[in-house]
């Protein structure tokens, strides 16, 4: 079984190019995943374990962080899996331990002002009837741009995200990475999955972009908005209104763009 990985910017695409990935037979590509997590913890504990202080055992460590990978996925008959979940640019390293090869990694990036009036719309949704301020500073959370800036904090989605991604370039991990870029695959979408076919090195399969099935959801509810994870089945262009959403102070903000 061949693991490529799903991994970028909240609110660009992530789950529509998996449920556009999952129309090729050959390919499974899922909602987000936490098997990432597993391997990080299991990776972390095993050199804190007495027995393997005293014993160490690389290849052990090795073959069991690749074993937890195998064994989340086998039941999938098809022979190549797609990971998706927004750590995998902060543990590149662990990805081609375990795999004892370089990764590939699909990064969906969008507009950050964009990103974040999305994630504006959403959070203005979502406080009719509850409160999506799960982690938030209450009195920051009580402007536009005090949301803004929390959206980007370093322990937030949106400002984790961006932070890992910077840093896996600063490791010098640009070659592992295609950024597909949301107004690509919205716009020109045969194009830009013809650009990742040949990132991946995989032959071509003509997609129906016209009728994209969400094979994979997710209970949105866990994260505090109404969804967060649906898709439309029609690949089209979706207009730019961070201007109108956030207003014209955000203009600085094109400096955070990939």
């Amino acid at each position: 079984m061949k693991y490529h990985f799903i991994s970028g910017l909240p609110r660009s695409g992530s789950t529509l190019l998996a449920n556009i990935l999952a129309q090729n037979p050959r390919f499974h590509a899922e909602g987000t995943s936490g098997i990432m997590d597993i391997m990080f913890g299991v990776r972390n504990q095993w050199d804190n374990l007495i027995e393997f202080k005293a014993t160490p055992n690389e290849d052990g460590k090795k073959r069991v962080l690749k074993g937890i990978l195998d064994s989340y996925y086998s039941n999938i008959d098809k022979p190549v899996v797609f990971d998706k979940c927004r750590g995998w640019t902060s543990l590149i390293e662990m990805a081609e331990y375990a795999l004892d090869e370089k990764v590939k990694i699909l990064v969906p990036v969008r507009d950050m002002r964009d990103v974040l009036s999305s994630m504006e719309k959403l959070w203005r949704k979502s406080n009719a009837k509850t409160n999506p301020n799960v982690g938030a500073d209450y009195f920051k959370m009580q402007t536009v741009q005090g949301r803004v800036n929390n959206f980007l904090d370093g322990n937030q989605p949106i400002g984790l995200a961006h932070n890992r991604i910077k840093d896996a370039l600063q490791r010098g991990y640009g070659d592992r990475l295609f950024f597909v870029y949301f107004k690509d695959l919205t716009t020109n979408p045969k194009e830009t999955m013809q650009k990742i076919y040949d990132f991946l090195g995989e032959e071509y399969y003509e997609h129906d972009f016209d009728n994209v099935e969400q094979v994979n959801k997710e209970d949105d509810n866990i994260f505090g908005f109404d969804n967060l994870h649906t898709i439309r089945p029609k690949v089209e262009p979706i207009k730019s209104d961070w201007r109108e959403i956030l207003g014209n102070w955000a203009e600085d903000l094109e400096k955070l763009n990939f």
